[in-house]
C-alpha cells in the first residue's frame, strides 16, 4: 500500500514537471551558450596579466542581452512563416546559434576581432531566442504557475553553467577549441527538440493579459518606474557581487580554484537555490523572498569587505559563496514580477524593456567596476557598494509591492 502510494506521487510530480521540461532544456542551451563564451575569458584572461580594465571591456559578448528591446518589437509584430508565433522565432534563432557556433568552431586562428563579432553575433540570437521563450510563457502559462517557470528558468541556465564553463572550458585543454564549441553547438540543437512538440495554439491565452495601453509611449510611461528600479538593482546586483571572482585571484586563490567556484559551484548553488525559491515564492510571498534574499546578499558583501582587508582568503571563498546562496534565492521572485510586468500587448517587446533595457542601463557599472576597485582597492571598493546595494534592494522591494497592491485591489 505504502509502495503504490509512493509511486503515484512519484508520478504525480514527474507529471507536473514534465510541462516545465520545453523551458528548462532552453533555458540550458542559454546558460551553456553564454557561459562558454563570457564566462571564462575574463578569468583565463587576467591570470594571464590583462589588467582589471581590460577585464571589464570584455563585458561586451554579453551587450545583445540587453539591447534585444531594439528588436523585440518585431517578435511581436512578425509571426514567421512556420510553427507557431512564438515557437517560430525561438526555432529560427536557437538555429543562426547554431549556425554560428559551427562556423566559430573553425576560427581558432582567426584575429581576435572576427571571433568576437561572432562571439556577440551568437549572443544576440541566444538573447532573441530568450525574449521570445518569456513570451510565450507570459501567453500560455497561467500566472499562478510562473514562479515554477521561473525556477526551471534558474535552474536550467544554472546547469547550462555548469556545461559551459564548468565542463566545457575546464576540459578545454583536452578537446581544444574545435570540439568545445562544437560541443556547445549540438547541446545548443539538442535542447530544441523538446519545445517543438509544445501546444502553443491549444494554451494561448491562458496566462491572461492585465495591463493594457493606447499606444507604445503609455506603456512605456507604465513600465518606466519598474525599468529603473529592475535597472538599479542589476547594477548594484552586479557591483557588490559580480567582481568577487577577480577580487579571488588578486589575493591569491588559484586560477583552477576559481574556476571551479565559477564554472561548478556558482551554477549548482542557483540551481539548488533556484529549485527551493519557485515553492518558498508561491507560500510565503515574493516581497518576503526579496528582502531575505537581498539581505543575505547584503551580509556577503560586507564579509567580502573584511576579507579584502584582512587578506584572507578562506574567508573571501565563504563570502563568494554566501553570496551564490542568496543571490540564487533572489533570481526566482524576480524574474516572476518581470513575468508579471510583462502582461501587456506586446509580451516580448515588454520583457525586453523590462529585462534588456535594465540590463542595458547597468552596462556601464559592469564594465566599469573593475577598474573602480583597481582604483580605490578592495576593500574600499567593496564597502562602498554595500549602501548602494540596500538603497536599490528597497526602491525595488516597494516597486514589486506596490503591483501586488494593486493586484488584490484590482480583485477586490
Amino acid at each position: 500500500m505504502t509502495h503504490s502510494l509512493a509511486v503515484r506521487e512519484a508520478r504525480g510530480t514527474l507529471a507536473a514537471l514534465r510541462p516545465l521540461a520545453p523551458f528548462f532544456c532552453l533555458y540550458v542551451t542559454f546558460g551553456a551558450t553564454l557561459g562558454f563564451l563570457s564566462g571564462g575569458a575574463p578569468l583565463i584572461l587576467r591570470a594571464r596579466g590583462l589588467d582589471l580594465a581590460g577585464v571589464g571591456l570584455l563585458q561586451i559578448i554579453n551587450l545583445p542581452v540587453g539591447l534585444t528591446f531594439l528588436w523585440a518589437v518585431l517578435l511581436d509584430r512578425v509571426r514567421l512563416p512556420f510553427l507557431g508565433r512564438r515557437l517560430g522565432w525561438i526555432v529560427a534563432a536557437q538555429g543562426l546559434t547554431v549556425g554560428l557556433l559551427a562556423a566559430l568552431s573553425l576560427g581558432e586562428h582567426w584575429p581576435l576581432g572576427a571571433l568576437l563579432a561572432l562571439a556577440v553575433a551568437a549572443c544576440a540570437c541566444v538573447a532573441t531566442m530568450d525574449i521570445a521563450l518569456e513570451a510565450l510563457v507570459v501567453e500560455t502559462v497561467p500566472a499562478e504557475r510562473r514562479a515554477f517557470v521561473a525556477s526551471a528558468k534558474l535552474c536550467g541556465a544554472s546547469l547550462g553553467g555548469i556545461l559551459g564553463v564548468g565542463v566545457l572550458v575546464g576540459s578545454y585543454d583536452v578537446l581544444g577549441w574545435r570540439a568545445a564549441v562544437l560541443a556547445c553547438a549540438l547541446l545548443d540543437a539538442l535542447c530544441l527538440l523538446p519545445i517543438l512538440a509544445y501546444p502553443e495554439a491549444r494554451l494561448q491565452g491562458a496566462g491572461g493579459c492585465r495591463e493594457r495601453h493606447a499606444g507604445s509611449l503609455a506603456r512605456l510611461r507604465a513600465l518606466a518606474g519598474r525599468i529603473a528600479a529592475l535597472g538599479a538593482y542589476f547594477a548594484a546586483a552586479y557591483l557588490i557581487g559580480g567582481p568577487n571572482t577577480l577580487a579571488l585571484l588578486d589575493l591569491g586563490v588559484p586560477l583552477t580554484r576559481v574556476g571551479l567556484l565559477t564554472g561548478t559551484v556558482l551554477p549548482a548553488v542557483n540551481l539548488v537555490m533556484a529549485l527551493m525559491a519557485g515553492g518558498l515564492a508561491a507560500r510565503f510571498g515574493t516581497v518576503r523572498l526579496v528582502v531575505l534574499g537581498g539581505a543575505g546578499v547584503l551580509a556577503a558583501g560586507g564579509l567580502m569587505a573584511a576579507a579584502c582587508l584582512l587578506r584572507s582568503e578562506g574567508l573571501a571563498v565563504a563570502a563568494t559563496i554566501l553570496n551564490f546562496v542568496f543571490g540564487g534565492f533572489l533570481g526566482v521572485p524576480v524574474f516572476n514580477m518581470i513575468y508579471r510586468w510583462s502582461e501587456g500587448p506586446r509580451p516580448a517587446t515588454d520583457y525586453a524593456l523590462l529585462f534588456g533595457a535594465a540590463f542595458f542601463a547597468a552596462m556601464p557599472l559592469r564594465v566599469a567596476a573593475p577598474a573602480l576597485a583597481g582604483w580605490a582597492g578592495w576593500p574600499g571598493y567593496f564597502a562602498a557598494t554595500l549602501p548602494l546595494y540596500a538603497a536599490a534592494l528597497a526602491w525595488l522591494a516597494v516597486t514589486i509591492a506596490r503591483t501586488l497592491r494593486a493586484d488584490r485591489e484590482r480583485i477586490r
